[in-house]
């Protein structure tokens, strides 16, 4: 009766702490990234009262005679399943999409790391990237040429960086030159490029029919944006007046077969409509010579008449200087590919690929590969770092230390470091959070079960007792 009294204790304790687990799991059910435990029982030691005998003399063998002392916690798992989604459309929440979890840090020097599912983080007021206790998140650093190094340091959006102006480098030329034109029609279609500092300017090129399935083009005009001065360009000059055709009319490249001049080229026609040459250049042999046609010389341009079309007594030059731009490129046929000439409106135009002025940051994104790109005021974006991520051999190794923080034991492994959606780690969802894993349906049932087995060993104590009243009632 004793055995079974101290054994029914033993099972008051072990069911109370099932108890307890499954209250801390729904206490917990919307905590963001956190991850539900479930609790398993295992017998103590059995008290042998007869032991085993082998079959002899003709008899047979018996089994052993035990007694079981009680019931302990075999084990306290922690479960790593996915949780939902919850989506919140707030940039700085973030979602791990599979495997892996943030690395964040509360050390000066980064050496001391804690993991966490929960990505509901926000900056501080020096920019970093921080849960809810002030804990930086850490990323690999992104130089400035946008390469992804291996140095980690806490992720960090500057408010007040700003990203340098750049030049035009690249015009492309699309649309369509319409066949049924008359030799001697023009056509003219304007860009918009930028200098070394930012400052943009008006390039407007002239398409004129010289005869069947030949057009030339030109640059007749440049204008500054921002004063409305001017500079018109006689056909066969450069911008700064000097003839860009040899002395026997051809066009003056340069002996690697670039074309240096402002674009006043012969564009040569199909009978498809299908660009087929440029300056003599026939984009359709497959031996054809790789050549450029670059617009160059636009440092030497000084604009000469201002808005209203007065002459200006000194021509005032550009303020920033300027790249040589890439118009058309043998070895892309794609540069070319894009210019036609179909029986159909007239509408082709320059665009210019690149360039922009300077802009400050207004806000970050995070992709599925976890880089933090700062989208700045003109436009344009920029990496500024890239999330690390961890994983574990054994993540149910792992030891809580509350606020939804994990630190890796001996069981758990070391640290496997890396970048979201690769080598098995999940992808990173912007504007949402991982809910918890907790199963409500499940853990009523178990609440139900734990109930009935605490009640179950009160009952065997109380059994015990009425026994034990009984052989003392004896001696009456």
């Amino acid at each position: 009766m004793m055995r079974s009294m101290y054994s029914a204790i033993s099972g008051l304790r072990s069911h109370q702490t099932k108890m307890d687990v499954i209250g801390n799991n729904i206490a917990n059910v919307n905590t963001v990234g956190y991850k539900k435990q479930t609790v398993t029982f295992q017998e103590v030691f059995s008290q042998v009262i007869r032991g085993a005998s082998a079959p002899q003399d003709g008899k047979g063998g018996t089994n052993p005679q035990q007694i079981g002392l009680g019931v302990d916690v075999g084990a306290i798992n922690t479960i790593h399943t996915q949780g939902a989604t919850q989506r919140t459309d707030n940039p700085e929440d973030l979602m791990i999409n599979g495997e892996g979890f943030f690395v964040v840090t509360d050390d000066t020097n980064f050496e001391r790391r804690y993991y966490t599912r929960a990505g509901n983080f926000t900056l501080d007021r020096d920019g970093n990237l921080v849960t809810v206790d002030g804990y930086k998140v850490l990323g690999y650093v992104i130089d400035e040429d946008g390469n992804i190094t291996n140095t980690v340091a806490p992720i960090r959006i500057n408010k007040s960086e700003t990203i340098a102006p750049s030049p035009t480098t690249k015009i492309e030329i699309r649309g369509n030159l319409d066949s049924r034109a008359e030799v001697g029609d023009k056509h003219t279609a304007d860009t918009i490029i930028k200098d070394s500092l930012g400052n943009s300017y008006v390039v407007t090129f002239e398409f004129e029919k010289t005869r069947d399935k030949e057009w030339t083009m030109r640059v007749s005009k440049i204008t500054d944006q921002a004063t409305g001065n001017y500079m018109e360009i006689p056909a066969n000059t450069d911008p700064d007046g000097t003839a860009n055709t040899d002395p026997d009319g051809t066009a003056n490249t340069d002996p690697d077969g670039t074309n240096n001049q402002i674009p006043s080229v012969t564009l040569g026609f199909n009978e498809e409509g299908k660009l087929i040459n440029i300056d003599g250049n026939d984009l359709t042999d497959n031996s054809k010579l790789e050549f450029e046609v670059k617009l160059t010389g636009l440092d030497g341009i000084k604009f000469d008449k201002d808005k209203d079309g007065t002459t200006i007594s000194s021509p005032i030059p550009p303020a920033g200087s300027f790249e040589n731009i890439l118009i058309f490129d043998s070895s892309n046929e794609e540069t070319y590919n894009q210019l036609t000439q179909y029986a159909a409106e007239m509408d082709a135009k320059p665009y210019a690929m690149d360039g922009n002025s300077s802009g400050t940051i207004e806000r970050y994104t995070v992709d599925a590969k976890g880089v933090v790109y700062g989208v700045f005021s003109n436009g344009e974006r920029k990496a500024l770092a890239q999330l690390v991520l961890a994983k574990f051999d054994n993540p149910m190794g792992l030891q809580k230390m509350g606020s939804n923080l994990f630190i890796n034991s001996r069981n758990s492994g070391e640290p496997q470091y890396g970048v979201a959606d690769s080598s098995g780690f999940g992808s990173i969802i912007s504007g949402s959070l991982e809910m918890s894993n907790v199963d409500l349906a499940y853990e009523f049932t178990e609440m139900i079960t734990t109930q009935r087995g605490f009640q179950a060993n009160s009952r065997i104590i109380t059994v015990a007792d009425e026994m034990l009243q009984e052989l003392v009632n004896m001696k009456r």
